[in-house]
């Protein structure tokens, strides 16, 4: 395995077969977002690694059916203010609460300014890695685990469905609606890739459900209410989708009911949710973990 630098662990690409000459041609080919100068000079800061962990040249002759592994870089990365805390720490487990705003693992322009990265460097556990995730957008707890040997059964827990994981969120109320209620739909890839949608016309065609969440209205403050979410299910935007659907779309959501310009966090105006709590039995130890998070939605000021 090769070894986490700077915090930041190896991508890989696979190599499959082709025309190319030289592992450069390759590379500019499969991310034309990246020039060939660029990849000269990851290959000369040594990089670029083939699966023995031995640097690639440039001109180094193309072979098919290996693996490349490369370290990502983001140039001029934006500082990102916010800050994560760390509720708890053992010789498994690492529970942070992260604030909105912050990615929890490397993607796309955030890389250094992630919340996994950030917990490697200042903890010193290269082999840290994250149990779950939630939205950049999103508030709340975060699991990770230390242990390379146990990071398996902590993810069997998730599979399973034995983990109970409970949110809170800020939006409009109904009248219509009474509560507690269960939303079940199935959830699709919309059109655009940023979005996810429920598809009735598949659970009619006979499809199941993959989707439920329970939700129930805590407190209500004139046209706004905080509600109480648990998922059922963990499917990307979940509860984003299935409060839209439900005509109570979360305030601050910037990509459900419609799909607003993104970019320019507004810290006055974030998503309103909140991953509240986390409780499951731990697969190692047996005993009963409860965590919960220090932070607290508010309502915008009347």
């Amino acid at each position: 395995m090769l070894p986490v630098r700077d915090g930041v662990g190896p991508s890989q690409v696979s190599l499959p077969v082709g025309g190319w000459v030289c592992m450069l041609d390759f590379l500019v080919q499969r991310f034309p977002a990246i020039s060939g100068a660029e990849w000269c000079a990851r290959m000369a800061n040594g990089d670029v690694l083939d699966s023995a962990g031995l640097r690639v040249a440039p001109g180094q002759p193309y072979l098919p059916h290996g693996k490349l592994y490369y370290y990502r870089t983001v140039a001029n990365e934006i500082p990102n203010p916010a800050q994560a805390c760390v509720l708890f720490e053992d010789d498994l487990l690492v529970v942070a609460d992260k604030p909105h705003f912050l990615p929890v693992t490397p993607s796309g322009d955030y890389l250094q300014e992630t919340l996994l990265v950030r917990l490697r460097r200042k903890l010193g556990l290269p082999a840290l890695t994250p149990l779950h995730r939630i939205d950049r957008e999103t508030a709340g707890i975060v699991l990770l685990a230390k242990q390379p040997t146990t990071c398996g059964l902590y993810h069997t827990l998730f599979a399973s469905r034995e983990v109970t994981k409970t949110y809170e969120a800020i939006a409009p109320t109904r009248a219509l609606l009474q509560f507690p209620l269960v939303r079940t739909s199935r959830l699709v890839t919309a059109d655009h890739f940023m979005q996810m949608r429920e598809a009735p016309e598949e659970v009619a065609m006979g499809r199941k459900a993959n989707a439920h969440t329970e939700i129930d209205l805590m407190e209500t403050r004139g046209a706004l209410g905080r509600y109480r979410l648990r998922p059922l299910t963990g499917n990307r935007h979940q509860l984003r989708v299935h409060m839209a659907a439900l005509g109570l779309p979360i305030l601050g959501d910037r990509i459900y009911p419609h799909l607003l310009a993104q970019g320019g966090d507004e810290a006055a105006n974030p998503l309103r949710l909140l991953a509240q709590s986390i409780a499951f039995r731990d697969p190692v130890t047996g005993q009963e973990r409860g965590f919960a998070s220090r932070q607290e939605l508010h309502f915008p000021p009347e």
